[in-house]
């Protein structure tokens, strides 16, 4: 199992707004690619939210191949989309961590 982990700092002007869109839309169009089986949305705590809240999001693929496979043909059409939307309001970064238990 891999986890496709993106972290992201919200303005706190768009901070619902962007919380509903990640639930409602966001999240569904990433599972719907079928790369990813399920995700969780987790927010962290003891940082400096004064510009706004941090989240990661974690998504569960099955195999690397589908990670891959995501990386390839859909990565760049999420990331404009999410662009596209909030603009400059929101930095991102993304990891990938293999689930080892």
């Amino acid at each position: 199992m891999y986890i496709y982990n993106v972290t992201s700092k919200i303005d706190a002007d768009i901070h619902q707004e962007w919380l509903a869109w990640l639930k409602e839309e966001h999240i569904p169009d990433m599972i719907e690619t079928g790369c990813f089986t399920e995700a969780g949305i987790l927010r962290l705590l003891e940082t400096d939210d004064t510009e706004g809240p941090t989240y990661a999001v974690q998504y569960s693929a099955e195999s690397k191949s589908l990670y891959n496979h995501y990386i390839e043909k859909f990565s760049h059409s999420m990331r404009q989309k999410s662009f596209d939307k909030w603009g400059n309001k929101f930095i991102a970064f993304r990891s990938l961590m293999q689930v080892v238990n």
